[in-house]
């Protein structure tokens, strides 16, 4: 019951963020139907399908109301040992969104995504492509570090992934690019596909090309495979209508 009250306090300020003071919907009690601010849901899942995405321009706004409403997540077993919760970072208004598996020890320990090793190689491939970090947006799938690094597991990514879709559906980026096969995989919700054929081409994701590409911690431990990302990235800049090096 402490959880739900939780819940819908986070989901109360977030529309109050947005500037509304009431909203017409019902609580129901054992009976009949009492007009109310809002409606106690049954679920995490059912009240964050009442975060609107389309109420108002601002991008920003739904994105801190997001982050309000997760809290200090104890949605799944990651909640444990985790130091920070990493939402994401970068752009609103982000033509170009990254979405990697999850937080690792760097971006646990700072809050942020993709700071640490492979973070840094991430950043030299947006800056190749003549952007900065900050002209797009990062998050993960999973918003909390696994163990020693260890892949997601199937609740874990259950627990999370609504948050993931959505941070896309607010930002409605022109293209994403999936790093590595679990992001590939929760994304489009398909455990079947795999990297190796899936990446270069374009998937759809609710009306979005989505280009897979390789993880920077793979290009870490198999350089030989970085001119196959660059190839990707060439095909996201031709389809947002930039070239490399080119700044908008």
């Amino acid at each position: 019951m402490t959880v739900a009250i939780e819940e819908i306090k986070s989901l109360l300020a977030f529309y109050q963020a947005l500037g509304f003071e009431n909203l017409p919907i019902a609580v129901r009690v054992p009976g009949k139907a009492v007009p109310g601010r809002i409606m106690q849901e049954k679920s995490a899942e059912a009240s964050l399908r009442m975060l609107p995405s389309d109420q108002t321009d601002d991008k920003d706004a739904h994105l801190r109301g997001l982050r309000e409403y997760i809290g200090d997540c104890q949605r799944c077993k990651l909640s444990k040992q985790r130091n920070t919760i990493v939402f994401g970072a970068g752009n609103p208004g982000a033509r170009l969104m990254f979405i990697g598996e999850a937080p690792g020890k760097e971006e646990d320990l700072q809050g942020l995504p993709f700071v640490g090793d492979a973070g840094m190689l991430l950043t030299r491939l947006i800056e190749k492509m003549g952007m900065k970090r900050n002209d797009v947006y990062i998050a993960n799938i999973i918003k909390c570090r696994p163990p020693m690094n260890r892949d997601p597991e199937e609740d874990e990514v259950a627990a999370c992934r609504g948050f993931i879709e959505k941070q896309v559906s607010i930002i409605r980026p022109t293209v994403i690019m999936t790093l590595g096969r679990i992001a590939l995989q929760s994304l489009m919700n398909s455990p079947k596909l795999k990297i190796s054929s899936a990446r270069g081409h374009f998937l759809d994701y609710e009306g979005i090309p989505v280009m897979p590409t390789f993880h920077p911690a793979y290009l870490l431990r198999n350089p030989q495979d970085k001119m196959l990302t660059w190839s990707d990235a060439q095909k996201v800049l031709a389809r947002i209508g930039q070239s490399a090096g080119e700044k908008r």
